[in-house]
């Protein structure tokens, strides 16, 4: 069996575990899960680093069990170890393994020790591992476990079980496995928590192929770049930023986030660790984005990324904060939407967040964001007031049109729209197109739901064809600015497809006879309907009254 099958085992017996002690499709699942799979991954990159170490490397791995042997190490041995490891590495002490734990899964008071085991990790290592809420309070990375039991003598046995699972699994062999693996890995230990049946803020998932083509677009392949800043304000689980972050190079950027669910936060620090990508971990912020941005300069302006990404909420209820947005005339120049008279219509959200990631952007920077396909032929109010903008200040780039149900958590036809601010782009007055609508395989998912995924090759079709700006029928145009807007600020491709008629050469002869063909076929359906009218009269003039 291949690591990815074994880890899936692993994930599935973790669950099985929670499944057991009643806590299947609780509300606490997710959080034992991705914090005992979070520990066991920290335990090993741990040992595979101390293995490496050039002054305790060879001690450890001659040993038989590599944690018996650390667990003989006194503290100034463990110290000067540490010493020599790279910062962004996770300090373990002795009995913080892995081995040192399943010795002590038959002593009493076990889910104690598991718990506290867990948070010392997590306040010995706080300085790398925490994040902030936009309070400053610092959210580590481990948090009490086994007291989400009711059941206190039931604690006990939950942490042994869990603990047994580890036990014969080891992620050492694929540390230097890059994204495809991790990406995988990391959408199969949250598919059943990240949904948007989870509360008031749905975390929708996008999916790796919109990911792959955004990253694509934005960075190219093989960019030679250098300490870039990549910033998501509505970073979600960070499909997105990982895909950008893998695309640009993990040890060339770095991360910014906010978003205003902490358990989206605390999978985009999971996905962050997983990923190599520790340093960032201090720029993810749990908060509002629209009413608290965190990441601003010194004097309070927002601060500017070289790419900035987002999947925001379409539909987010904003009524409680609408007014204190709207006195921000800067960030949101185009206005801030109304709160309708029925909080269940539609409230325009993602209008703010255009607004915010166009004021993000550096001067010289790239950007995209996930929008209803509805706004890019939008007529009038706040969403006609950002097209001009985007339009008359030639930010726009492109855009690309989804197929319907493409995304796993809702069913609004969307568009991927692309900004770019670069100084190269002022000699080329094009913006690309693409309706990519009629792309894609239908699938069903878990639920049964019928969904649409694009195949390798049709991502590849969206790439060329945007990065060339090639015009292909039915598919895509490049247009000029000043033709999107005799257009009436249209993005739509569709709007600019050539009509097409198409004529056939026949003779006098074969017209005569197709219409007299027509006429008799005519006259025959004339008479009939006489007929039946007739018919229908006699009937009626038939009936009778009956008492």
């Amino acid at each position: 069996m291949d690591i990815k099958s074994r880890t899936i085992q692993l994930i599935d017996s973790l669950k099985a575990v929670c499944g057991n002690a009643g806590l299947g499709n609780d509300g606490n699942e997710y959080k034992i899960i991705t914090e005992i799979f979070l520990y066991k991954f920290l335990n090993d990159k741990f040992a595979h680093e101390a293995k490496q170490n050039r002054a305790y490397g060879k001690r450890l791995s001659d040993a038989e069990k590599w944690d018996a042997e650390y667990d003989k190490f006194t503290d100034d041995e463990v110290e000067d170890l540490w010493s020599y490891m790279s910062h962004n590495i996770p300090r373990l002490k002795p009995e913080h393994t892995l081995g040192h734990l399943y010795n002590s899964s038959k002593q009493s008071g076990f889910g104690d020790i598991l718990d506290g085991t867990l948070l010392d990790i997590a306040n010995a290592n706080a300085e790398i591992f925490s994040m902030a809420s936009v309070g400053d309070t610092k959210i580590t990375i481990f948090d009490r476990i086994t007291t989400l039991i009711q059941e206190v003598e039931q604690r006990d046995n939950f942490a042994c079980a869990l603990v047994s699972k580890l036990a014969d699994f080891n992620f050492e062999d694929v540390f230097g496995e890059k994204y495809d693996f991790f990406s995988d890995i990391f959408e199969y230990l949250i598919k059943d928590y990240n949904t948007a049946g989870g509360g008031k803020y749905a975390e929708y998932f996008t999916p790796k192929a919109i990911a792959t083509i955004i990253a694509r677009l934005l960075v190219g392949d093989n960019a030679q770049l250098t300490s870039k800043t990549c910033y998501d304000p509505t970073a979600g689980s960070g499909t997105l930023l990982m895909a950008l972050a893998h695309q640009i190079g993990t040890d060339r950027c770095t991360i910014y986030s906010q978003d205003i669910s902490q358990k989206s936060s605390q999978m985009l620090r999971l996905n962050l660790i997983l990923n190599d990508l520790v340093d960032s971990i201090q720029n993810i912020v749990k908060g509002n984005t629209l009413t608290n941005p965190a990441h601003k300069n010194s004097d309070g302006s927002l601060r500017k990324f070289d790419f900035v990404v987002s999947n925001p909420p379409f539909k987010l209820d904003f009524s409680d904060y609408r007014e204190t947005i709207a006195t921000d005339k800067f960030r949101f120049w185009a206005g801030v939407p109304t709160v309708p008279a029925k909080k269940k219509e539609s409230m325009a959200i993602y209008t703010c967040f255009i607004q915010h990631v166009v004021n993000s952007i550096a001067a010289s920077g790239k950007g995209a964001i996930v929008i209803p396909t509805g706004f890019i032929t939008a007529k009038s109010g706040i969403e006609n007031k950002i097209l001009h903008r985007l339009i008359d200040d030639h930010i726009v780039s492109g855009v690309v049109s989804m197929p319907s149900n493409v995304f796993a958590n809702t069913g609004t036809n969307v568009s991927v729209l692309f900004f770019d601010k670069s100084a190269d782009k002022t000699d080329d007055d094009t913006v690309i197109l693409i309706d990519a609508s009629k792309l894609g395989e239908e699938y069903k998912d878990a639920n049964g739901l019928k969904k649409v995924r694009l195949n390798p090759q049709e991502i590849e079709k969206i790439v060329t064809t945007f990065r060339n700006k090639t015009a292909l029928e039915d598919f895509s145009v490049a247009v000029t600015y000043d033709e999107i807007r005799e257009k009436n600020y249209s993005l739509s491709a569709g709007q600019y497809f050539d009509i097409k008629i198409e004529y056939v050469d026949i003779s006098e002869e074969e017209f005569n006879s197709r219409i007299a063909d027509y006429k008799k076929d005519l006259a025959e359906q004339f008479a009939e309907s006489r007929s039946l009218e007739e018919e229908i009269m006699k009937q009626l003039g038939q009936l009778n009254f009956i008492k």
